[in-house]
């Protein structure tokens, strides 16, 4: 039996070191972890453009899987990443061992960000009467409980503002291909963050057979509650 190679991918406006706090207990474990940055994100900030979209955060998570040529991958996708990884489940199948969604969008074929979470036009309108229409700005910090993304800490807070840029809008609009039947064998887990629910975000209903999990925290859990998440994670080894 091989040993699970770790896939995580961050959700909008974030990069790959916001797993930084997962990383080396996954690593302690004996898996072989990756967290890239999405394009427009990280290293890869300066790439941003009106022309970035879900497709390409697409790419780059199956050009990784086949650059890397890695199978038994545990995909994790948090927030807007649930589309990004259900997109690049559909294009490889047979190199992913598990979906986790992590407190992340769950799309249906053809469906982009927007119609998962309609709250998102608001934020597309918003970006578009106060600056450049095709990029978004991150979410203000909030007062607490709510904080940065579920954030409270006021280092954590610091050092997560440090590592946010914007995200295009294409991101958020373009529709997400789901129309590989092997994709759909794939085992699925949900982690819900439960801590602080933000006003106009609602989940749907997980598929019957799925399974959920649920951390007392909010929204980005791989910095407030990392040994928790990675608990849940090594459940699934």
């Amino acid at each position: 039996m091989t040993t699970p190679t770790y896939l995580l991918v961050h959700g909008a406006w974030h990069d790959g070191r916001c797993w930084e706090r997962v990383v080396p207990r996954l690593a302690t474990a004996g898996h072989r972890v990756f967290t890239p940055s999405l394009t427009g994100h990280g290293d890869k900030a300066h790439l941003l453009g009106p022309e970035v979209g879900l497709d390409t955060h697409v790419d780059d998570i199956v050009g990784l899987i086949l650059q890397e040529d890695l199978t038994d991958v545990v995909l994790v996708g948090h927030s807007y990443a649930g589309l990004v990884i259900s997109g690049a489940a559909n294009r490889v199948p047979d190199r992913i061992a598990h979906l986790v969604y992590l407190d992340a969008m769950v799309p249906r074929d053809g469906e982009s960000a927007v119609d998962v979470m309609p709250v998102t036009q608001f934020l597309i309108d918003q970006a578009a009467a106060s600056g450049p229409a095709w990029r978004i700005p991150p979410l203000p910090e909030q007062a607490p409980p709510l904080g940065l993304f579920g954030v409270t800490d006021p280092a954590d807070v610091a050092w997560l503002r440090g590592l946010l840029t914007d995200e295009s809008v294409r991101c958020l609009q373009q529709p997400v291909r789901l129309d590989n039947p092997a994709a759909g064998a794939i085992p699925r887990t949900h982690i819900h963050c439960v801590a602080h629910q933000p006003e106009g975000i609602t989940r749907r209903p997980v598929p019957a057979g799925q399974r959920v999990w649920e951390l007392p925290t909010g929204h980005d859990c791989m910095i407030t509650m990392p040994a928790e998440l990675t608990d849940l994670l090594l459940k699934l080894d």
